[in-house]
């Protein structure tokens, strides 16, 4: 990795060097390792460790510790909280909005669903890549279980208005799931104002480790969970499962980073994703999907007339990047995100995602956007051939 640029931020961010080192003081024997579910002593430290960390992961969104579930990653987050809504016995009835555009960590769970007898309504993004409150207005019914909607698109970086969805839902009486993956580290979100319900957070997109993530879960008497793990009632009956100090802690400890750094991280994202732009767009034949007035820094998706997005990849070598969301980059399939958007295969298959993040500098964005200037270049001549 020494050798090799990254700047795919949005699949996944290293772990922040300060996380690195206070997981470590929860692995060994001369740490604190003991199940935080033990009462002795050892256990009762390692639980003190725990509740530190859900105050800090609360605190990045404003929210009581006492309303986030810990979970394995967002994807989990996703499926407990779709299908906890929609198959608890306080549940509104069988319709779910979502849209076309989400990740397939919502698009899978809620098209599983539909094989239990729901029925689902996939909203459609604008020509931004956002999914407008008018939209999600008009798609409510009587019998709609939940509404499910990320607030910052993982491909193209695009914001949704998550602030007058979640009021036009709570108006209505529907619960309301905001997929935070991407957003939590990049945008405020104050629970306080926001009147979602369900907030699904990832441990390894804000600087943390894999495999950790929770699931805020507002307050509310009639806000009942199916549990979908079963087997000891941890974290409030809902997420049944011995918990993962060492992961926990270094989830705590790069929320509290990011609710610190979110500013200048924020501030030096965005002069570097300028910079970008304004080196790869002299070449000709390239467009930016999506309006970027409308996107977080960041996450930049990004068109090539004529060349393919899998061989532009195989070209650049030792510049990460993507063809899209990590999650579906073993399809050959056209991102499902930028044809809902309304583009063509052939533009889905021309277009790759930049993403940069805390730890990316001048020099690895100016020579990334030389690579892949040269490889265009380099791609379209033998097209010609």
């Amino acid at each position: 990795m020494n050798d090799a640029v990254y700047l795919d931020y949005a699949a996944t961010t290293p772990v922040d060097p300060s996380v690195a080192e206070e997981m470590s003081r929860f692995l060994g024997m001369d740490g604190v390792f003991a199940n935080p579910a033990s009462g002795h002593a050892l256990g009762r430290e390692a639980e003190r460790a725990v509740e530190n960390a859900r105050r800090n992961a609360a605190n990045l969104i404003n929210a009581d510790p006492s309303e986030i579930v810990w979970t394995s990653g967002a994807t989990e987050s996703d499926n407990l909280a779709i299908k906890g809504v929609a198959l608890s016995e306080s549940a509104r009835g069988r319709h779910l909005v979502t849209s076309a555009a989400e990740h397939k960590a919502v698009l899978d769970t809620v098209r599983f669903l539909e094989t239990r007898g729901f029925e689902a309504t996939y909203l459609k993004p604008d020509r931004g890549g956002a999914i407008s409150p008018e939209r999600v207005e008009a798609a409510l019914r009587p019998d709609t279980a939940l509404v499910s909607l990320m607030r910052v698109n993982n491909e193209t970086g695009a914001v949704t208005d998550v602030e007058t969805i979640a009021d036009i839902a709570r108006e209505r009486g529907v619960p309301f799931h905001i997929d935070a993956a991407q957003s939590a580290a990049r945008l405020p979100m104050d629970m306080r104002t926001v009147q979602a319900d369900l907030v699904s957070l990832s441990g390894h997109k804000m600087y943390g480790p894999k495999g950790i993530g929770a699931l805020y879960m507002r307050r509310r008497p009639d806000l009942k969970l199916q549990p979908q793990i079963h087997g000891g009632g941890h974290e409030m009956g809902v997420r049944s499962g011995t918990l993962p100090t060492h992961q926990i802690v270094g989830m705590g400890e790069a929320a509290r980073l990011a609710s610190k750094r979110m500013k200048a991280d924020n501030d030096k994202i965005a002069a570097l994703s300028q910079r970008f732009l304004d080196k790869i767009l002299r070449l000709e034949g390239v467009s930016l999907n999506g309006d970027r007035a409308l996107c977080v820094p960041g996450i930049i998706s990004v068109r090539f007339d004529g060349v393919e997005s899998e061989s532009l990849m195989m070209a650049l070598g030792d510049v990460a990047v993507s063809p899209g969301s990590a999650c579906t980059s073993a399809s050959v399939e056209p991102s499902h995100v930028l044809m809902a958007m309304g583009l063509g295969e052939e533009a889905a298959h021309s277009s790759l995602r930049v993403s940069i993040g805390r730890f990316t500098t001048k020099a690895e964005v100016d020579y990334a956007a030389r690579r892949i200037a040269e490889s265009v270049r380099e791609l379209r001549a033998i097209s010609l051939l």
